[in-house]
């Protein structure tokens, strides 16, 4: 499942949105109806496809930052993996919206290169963020 995701956020964040069990959280209004209505459709209240559907949206989301976050700089994605210590295909996996296989040291690692900082939080499952 390919998903753009549009978000104001300029560090990597990932927020864990559901846990296992219960999903109690209100329907998310989409930007459109057609894709209000794919996401009944697709996903509806099946905790299994919200739950696929949610780490599509972190995968895509995380290399949109990274291709972001690059492109800012004025780098190649060669240049920035001599700055990270790796490949320039690692790179070009980590910019793939499919990819899957982040880990949080090479993410660290690549936030470094580009004078930045991983964000990791944990939330409550389906009660979204608490306010003060």
């Amino acid at each position: 499942m390919r998903s753009n995701v549009k978000s104001k956020s300029r560090e990597i964040s990932t927020v864990t949105r559901f846990g296992r069990g219960r999903c109690s959280r209100p329907r998310k209004k989409r930007e459109s109806g057609a894709a209000q209505y794919l996401y009944e459709r697709c996903v509806g209240d099946d905790l299994e496809q919200i739950a696929a559907y949610e780490q599509e949206v972190l995968n895509a989301e995380i290399a949109r930052q990274i291709f972001v976050m690059r492109t800012r700089a004025g780098l190649s994605q060669r240049d920035l993996a001599e700055r990270v210590g790796t490949s320039a295909s690692a790179i070009c996996r980590l910019e793939d919206g499919d990819y899957e296989g982040h880990s949080l040291s090479l993410l660290k690692r690549v936030a470094a290169a580009l004078d930045r900082r991983v964000e990791v939080r944990f939330v409550r499952a389906g009660k979204g963020r608490r306010r003060a």
